[in-house]
């Protein structure tokens, strides 16, 4: 009876690690691409009348499927923002939140099924 249970643990397992990864490689082709904007900007010396990079709070041109993906994996990556609660790298805060999702919900609940699959 528990090795259903097990099963399911590992696919809820295996899809929120999928979506906190994908919501992290999202954040960082968005972080790279305004930091090469940012960078060719300051070499053709046009710096200062260009319009600031947006912010987490405004991210740039997100789509339904990205929007959705960033809301779950902040849902899933909130209960860890308390680690990083007086750090303003959003870099810290996207990178801490994204290993402690991976640890807890990727190695705690494959760690169970794996224990639900042994004793039943």
């Amino acid at each position: 009876m528990l090795f259903p249970l097990a099963a399911l643990l590992r696919v809820v397992s295996r899809v929120t690690c999928l979506i906190v990864i994908v919501s992290f490689a999202i954040f960082v082709v968005d972080q790279t691409g305004s930091a090469s904007t940012h960078q060719q900007d300051e070499l053709n010396g046009t710096l200062a009348t260009t319009t600031p990079a947006p912010t987490a709070a405004q991210p740039p041109h997100e789509g339904t499927i990205h929007k959705t993906i960033d809301e779950v994996a902040g849902k899933l990556t909130s209960p860890f923002s308390g680690i990083t609660a007086g750090t303003t790298s959003q870099w810290a805060v996207r990178g801490v939140g994204t290993v402690m999702a991976l640890l807890v919900y990727g190695v705690g609940l494959g760690y169970l099924a794996r224990v639900l699959r042994i004793r039943a």
